[in-house]
């Protein structure tokens, strides 16, 4: 990261937090929203014996002095801690996720009016098509690597945005931005220092979606943070690996070439996009987060022991394996989260979506994603996780699933429906597919139709269909088969058992 312009001292601060803290300590008597008023009587005593006395007392609306309102508030001065402990020029602290971040940069990059397309990683999350239908910009998309035997998406290289950037030019769109994923959900890093240089020499700024990365680059042993690779765009969702409450982000503007043109784009995407009464909390809380990242690098250190014992582990069992070892074989990989581990369970005769919910049901562990070949736990920094009972819980699995792993039944038709299907063939912008005459069909009528919504199998939320691609059979056999297993949800799907499509007329 960029030489910090705050001292240590300073970061032992959480000035917008210890202001909400003074607020309550003055017992305040509030004639105003929210109607419990800050305290725990009359019918504010259930909500307190939910949430706790303490969180309602700090539960307060915008735009209160001496905490949000006026000049050099403890609120301003909490995003510039923020923004120098992530290296960049301008921090925006979000209360709708890195759900919004994504919106508010597709926004801001349609705002610099240079172009009328987006190159980006097709392996997305669903929010960059909601951004992409509010600005009306055209994606060009690129394939992301892909392990078709873990069923796990990975990243794009240089030379694949390179090309894909030379492709849409020779269409005659003009590109705004290029927009990539790193880390990716399953923690493999992409060369954000070579995709940077790509873009900036074609005169477009790097857009990242670091969702999974807010705890990069505060302990030596953590690649570095986006801001610090030449990106000029960062999202962050602080809440997944940052240790704030779960919907609380931030947007990182870095310093660079694009930082003065971005930052007025930015700030009125943030206004439309961020609701105008945010959590209290939950922007308290990426406060607090910010200076126990910053100053407890002791206790990352020790979740990263943890989790690197754990993949030993597993690198030893006769039966499950580490699933990084395989990422040695993409290009587009550079390093790997160390915090998060996949467990390869293709040797056990069942899927990974049956591990993950035995392992919730019958021992209460729950990991993060399942495929159908594997399952991802992630180690929170700074949290003491117990490995050792989530190694007996998966030995006793193992054990009743009774199966070796030279035993792997590689044509079992389950899994094969469970393969990621490949990207249909873009027929419509996101924008006029989404608003365009539709109708809802059968599945069995819904192939080679063009789809009105964005379709994605969660976690992680990664749409495999997106407004104006035709529909594949093989991604209807997906998502049917997503829907049916036993963590099954798909995000914009007309029914829970996606029996129907809503295709354009």
């Amino acid at each position: 990261m960029q030489s910090r312009r705050f001292t240590h001292e300073e970061h032992l601060s959480a000035p917008y937090a210890d202001a909400l803290d003074a607020h309550a300590a003055r017992s305040p008597l509030m004639f105003m929203v929210p109607s419990h008023s800050g305290t725990h009587e009359g019918l504010s005593e259930d909500l307190a014996a939910f949430a706790g006395e303490r969180a309602i007392e700090m539960d307060i609306p915008q735009l209160v002095d001496g905490i949000d309102s006026g000049v050099d508030t403890p609120f301003d001065r909490a995003e510039a801690l923020a923004a120098d402990a992530w290296g960049a020029e301008r921090c925006w602290f979000l209360a709708n996720g890195s759900s919004q971040g994504n919106r508010m940069a597709i926004v801001a990059a349609a705002g610099l009016a240079v172009g009328d397309g987006i190159v980006a990683q097709r392996s997305a999350h669903s929010s960059l098509l909601d951004g992409l239908i509010v600005s009306g910009l055209t994606p060009h998309f690129v394939d992301p690597s892909i392990d078709d035997a873990l069923g796990i998406n990975h990243g794009v290289t240089p030379e694949r945005i390179a090309a894909a950037l030379d492709a849409a030019e020779a269409t005659g769109s003009r590109i705004a931005a290029a927009y990539v994923i790193s880390p990716s959900y399953f923690g493999a890093v992409s060369d954000i220092r070579g995709l940077s240089a790509v873009a900036h020499a074609r005169g477009i700024p790097l857009i990242v979606d670091a969702a999974w990365g807010a705890h990069f680059g505060f302990h030596d042993r953590l690649p570095a943070f986006p801001t610090a690779e030449g990106a000029d765009i960062v999202v962050t969702s602080t809440h997944k690996m940052g240790g704030s409450l779960s919907q609380s982000a931030m947007l990182h503007l870095a310093p660079g070439p694009f930082a003065e043109r971005l930052r007025p784009l930015l700030e009125r995407a943030h206004r439309l996009t961020q609701t105008t009464s945010a959590s209290s909390l939950l922007l308290g809380s990426l406060d607090v987060a910010r200076r126990a990242l910053v100053t407890r690098a002791d206790l990352i250190e020790r979740s990263i022991d943890l989790a690197r014992g754990f993949t030993v582990w597993l690198q030893n069992h006769p039966v499950l394996g580490a699933a990084s070892d395989s990422f040695g074989a993409f290009p587009d990989i550079v390093e790997i989260d160390p915090l998060r581990v996949s467990v390869d369970v293709s040797a056990l005769g069942i899927s990974g979506y049956d591990v993950r919910s035995r392992l919730a049901q019958e021992f209460g562990i729950f990991v993060e994603i399942a495929t159908v070949r594997a399952v991802v736990a992630f180690f929170g920094p700074g949290k003491d996780l117990d490995t050792e009972r989530l190694a007996a819980a998966l030995d006793t699995i193992v054990a009743s699933a009774g199966r070796a792993r030279d035993a792997r039944v590689d044509d079992d038709s389950s899994r094969a429906a469970l393969r990621l299907p490949r990207s249909g063939e873009r027929r419509m912008s996101p924008r006029d597919a989404y608003f365009a005459a539709s109708e809802v069909v059968p599945y069995t009528e819904a192939v080679g139709r063009v789809s009105s919504d964005s379709l994605a199998a969660y976690p992680p939320g990664i749409p495999n269909v997106t407004p104006g691609e035709t529909i594949g059979l093989d991604t209807i056999e997906f998502l049917r088969s997503v829907a049916a297993s036993p963590i099954g949800y798909v995000r914009g799907a007309v029914d829970p058992a996606v029996d129907t499509f809503r295709v354009v007329r």
